[in-house]
């Protein structure tokens, strides 16, 4: 027996709903780990991330990865840093604390004018800043925002990263508010520890699937480890296909 057209227009659109909900269903992730709180509008594609398909997409498209390096600039090894990058022809992204842009500007501005990009990494790199009242947050976002564009002559800093992941929506907000694109990260080298190199490039080799945000250091102590595992795994993810980008803006 057919049924009445009423139902049937009702059976129609409760199933228009669930195939929205199942294709296009808003998802909310905080995923302190990878320094990512996301809202996504769509679904990630099969064996991807949220906080890939969201934040961490590279600019070039096609097979690439966008190398984010912390906590400088150093005088001791942000230079070095710098030689291993621009041997291989690798952009990177330079995520630096407000006091140390201010103490090395000519640093700043070798970073710029090698054609790497600025991010604001905070005023004292406090990893509870997700604990702080907001005016802490800002303040210590938009200090470091200030010291970092000042010291680089004016070039734009373009991304926002929380030390240690410590993301809040208020900070991401006011980054956003200042034209800076809250970053994290997908594969975590821990090359912060001095695990030793092999155990940095073996930690990339086995998280790369997670997404193409790879986080390294030139500063907070030596990081002799981080530019020796930077010479042998720039040459190996050229081989392999891979383009060095930067995080969409």
């Amino acid at each position: 027996m057919a049924l009445p057209k009423k139902h049937r227009n009702r059976i129609a659109a409760t199933a228009a709903v669930l195939a929205i909900a199942g294709g296009t269903l808003a998802v909310a992730v905080n995923d302190r780990e990878s320094g990512s709180t996301s809202r996504a509008a769509d679904r990630p594609a099969a064996g991807r991330t949220v906080s890939q398909e969201i934040e961490h997409l590279p600019e070039d498209s096609g097979k690439a990865v966008n190398l984010t390096i912390d906590d400088g600039p150093d005088p001791a090894w942000t230079p070095k840093v710098l030689n291993v990058l621009k041997e291989y022809g690798a952009k990177a992204t330079f995520c630096m604390t407000g006091p140390n842009a201010q103490k090395h500007p000519d640093l700043v501005k070798q970073v710029v004018a090698a054609g790497h990009r600025l991010c604001d990494h905070s005023m004292s790199h406090d990893t509870r800043m997700d604990k702080k009242p907001v005016e802490y947050q800002e303040k210590e976002i938009l200090e470091a925002r200030k010291l970092i564009e000042e010291a680089s002559g004016g070039e734009p800093v373009r991304y926002y990263r929380a030390p240690g992941g410590a993301f809040t929506p208020d900070s991401r907000r006011i980054a956003a508010e200042h034209g800076m694109r809250p970053l994290g990260w997908n594969v975590d080298t821990k090359d912060f520890e001095r695990p030793g190199v092999q155990k940095i490039l073996d930690t990339v080799r086995r998280e790369l699937g997670k997404g193409p945000t790879i986080l390294m250091h030139d500063a907070g102590g030596p990081r002799t480890q981080t530019v020796e595992a930077l010479g042998r795994l720039l040459p190996e993810l050229q081989q392999e296909g891979y383009a060095f980008s930067f995080p969409r803006t």
